[in-house]
């Protein structure tokens, strides 16, 4: 199944709907779907280099736009936004996003959108905090931004290497990509 959804995405990234699928993606993962965009950002700039500042710019641009689709369910649709946190096992996300803020302002924006962590946590919890919309966007951009403009960066000079070796041992890059991310998360879970 690894190898076919693999394949997959090398294929549609030479396809004209390459980048609103991975608008899409990054739209949904900003506000409610839990698969980042980096699974179709990193193949599709692997298979299309030449593209990867326009694949990180419409990630990011998504990605915003997600989050702030995010930040109104918070804002307006409260009981909503406390349901998906729960349900997501964030159930007093609210309370740790104020503590959070208090603590560290908007630095909490910028280091948790460059983390492997759902970045709709911080988007609802925003909006149920009634955060600065305008600062929320402005980190938003800043933080997304960098993140997959980063790995586009990397993926571009470091990609035509790396593929052949991604390819042939696509399983284990995956599992030790998945390992990572599990550690990341746990390790932020065990650090608040």
């Amino acid at each position: 199944m690894l190898r076919r959804t693999y394949a997959w995405v090398m294929k549609l990234s030479g396809s004209p709907h390459a980048a609103l699928a991975l608008a899409a993606v990054a739209f949904a993962e900003s506000s409610f779907f839990p698969v980042p965009p980096d699974a179709m950002l990193v193949p599709m700039v692997l298979a299309r280099p030449e593209r990867g500042w326009t694949y990180a710019g419409v990630c990011t641009a998504g990605s915003v736009i997600g989050g702030c689709f995010g930040y109104a369910i918070g804002y307006f649709l409260g009981p909503l936004g406390h349901w998906l946190l729960a349900v997501m096992g964030h159930p007093d996300g609210e309370a740790a996003f104020r503590v959070w803020f208090a603590q560290w302002g908007v630095w909490v924006i910028l280091i948790k959108g460059l983390l492997p962590i759902p970045y709709k946590l911080v988007t609802i919890a925003s909006g149920l905090a009634h955060f600065n919309l305008a600062i929320f966007i402005a980190a938003s951009l800043a933080t997304r931004g960098a993140r997959f403009f980063l790995a586009a960066a990397i993926l571009k000079r470091f990609g035509p290497t790396l593929l052949p070796v991604i390819e042939r041992r696509l399983a284990w890059v995956a599992a030790i990509t998945a390992a990572l991310l599990v550690g990341a998360v746990v390790a932020v879970r065990f650090l608040h």
